[in-house]
């Protein structure tokens, strides 16, 4: 099955904490701290295969979560870093934020991205002695990794797209001029997926050509396989515009190639100035040559380049293809999307954030700031504890209490810690 869409959540490792310890060696008194730091957490990548051609494993795995640091030891050890976790994707993957979106990343190369970074292990308390204070009974806890949610897009890299309606003849034709072998018969939407096919257009000389199938009237709002498949258009070179010249099927050529031209310019106006061949098939089966000439008009009147080819016969095919051979050497690369993404910015957390509300006589004080200060504090010990204290009267959080009317003996609670106020 092909699957070229896909949203993913993804959760980078938490950092590990540092660690509290002290020296104990015989015959050394007083070592000293001695508490490693934590390790890193564990980074979410993703990597471009081009191996793979569709992001179908991604509909029964959609949550990824790397491994978190490991604490800091004893003997200033610190934590190994967590593990990455490698996502692998196709080559032209292109990455969006769900909210705007906006390109995060293009990856149409096989450099690594870090989607989600680990977050930074925390200090042993080796890092927080000083002369005053010689033995440090507290450390810092590791920061959270990323989280973020994420959509997976693929966009085919190839450099000419064969586009027109059901049964003009596009599959024909990339089996003819390549080794590719699309499922082939006599009835509209045999192709339910795009297919992919290298061209050798002669020495030295090779292209990819994609097989864009499902467009109809009304494709571009959804019709048919709609826009499903029309987002593989976007980074080719040229387009192949295939009409089927025969009228076995009773349709206007003129009105075939008017119907995907408007379709086409739709769903985004630079396709309708991307270079463009007009090329009528099916030829040895054409009942009227006069739908040949009208086609070779219209290409005429657009500036378009015509070709009137028989893939069954290979009549023209060749000189198809080294047209196409010809015309990309004098076109610009593949097209790569630039990141338009703008992370939001981050804000660290405040003192001034914190919310104080009595529940039944207990003044509880809760906040994010308030989360990260307790997560560093070890209140088995005496001198973390007056740390802690310190830095509660240095924000002003007492002096918040006391203007909302807290009084001598009245219990707070942070964190899920009781402890009596007292000036």
């Amino acid at each position: 099955m092909f699957v070229d869409k896909a949203r993913i959540h993804v959760k980078a490792g938490d950092g590990g904490n540092g660690a509290v310890a002290f020296h104990r060696e015989k015959y050394v008194a007083s070592g000293g701290p001695d508490g490693g730091d934590g390790g890193r957490g564990g980074n979410i990548v993703l990597q471009a295969d081009p191996n793979l051609s569709t992001l179908m494993d991604f509909r029964y795995k959609r949550k990824f979560v790397a491994t978190n640091g490991q604490g800091g030891g004893g003997k200033r050890q610190n934590g190994k870093k967590g593990d990455d976790v490698v996502i692998k994707v196709p080559l032209g993957t292109v990455v969006r934020d769900p909210e705007s979106n906006a390109v995060i990343k293009d990856l149409s190369d096989e450099t690594p991205y870090i989607l989600a970074h680990g977050g930074s292990g925390g200090w042993g308390n080796v890092h927080f002695a000083t002369p005053t204070r010689q033995t440090p009974r507290f450390a810092k806890s590791g920061k959270a990794g990323e989280v973020r949610d994420v959509i997976l897009e693929l966009k085919l890299l190839a450099d000419v797209g064969l586009v027109g309606l059901p049964n003009a003849g596009k599959s024909t034709l990339l089996s003819v001029v390549s080794r590719a072998h699309p499922k082939i018969a006599d009835y509209p939407f045999t192709t339910l997926f795009p297919n992919l096919g290298v061209v050798y257009g002669g020495e030295n000389a090779s292209f990819v050509m994609a097989d864009i199938p499902g467009l109809i009237e009304g494709a571009s709002e959804g019709a048919g396989l709609g826009t499903e498949f029309l987002r593989h258009v976007d980074r080719c070179r040229l387009l192949l515009h295939l009409v089927d010249a025969s009228g076995i099927e009773g349709r206007d050529p003129a009105d075939d190639f008017a119907s995907i031209d408007r379709e086409l310019e739709k769903y985004n106006d630079s396709l309708s100035k991307r270079p463009r061949f007009l090329v009528a098939t099916k030829t040895d089966i054409c009942q009227d040559e006069t739908s040949v000439e009208r086609l070779r008009s219209i290409a005429l009147d657009r500036g378009y380049p015509f070709f009137a080819i028989s893939s069954a016969s290979q009549k023209g095919v060749k000189e198809l293809v080294g047209a196409i051979t010809e015309a990309l050497q004098k076109l610009p690369p593949i097209a790569v999307f630039e990141s338009e993404y703008i992370p939001p910015e981050t804000t660290e957390s405040s003192p001034d954030d914190l919310e104080i509300r009595v529940v039944k006589g207990t003044w509880i004080v809760s906040g994010d700031w308030l989360d990260r200060l307790i997560a560093d504090v070890n209140f088995t010990d005496y001198e973390s504890r007056m740390f802690f204290d310190r830095r509660l009267r240095s924000a002003g959080v007492y002096e918040r209490l006391e203007e909302l009317g807290i009084s001598d003996g009245d219990t707070i609670e942070v964190g899920g810690l009781r402890f009596e106020y007292r000036r």
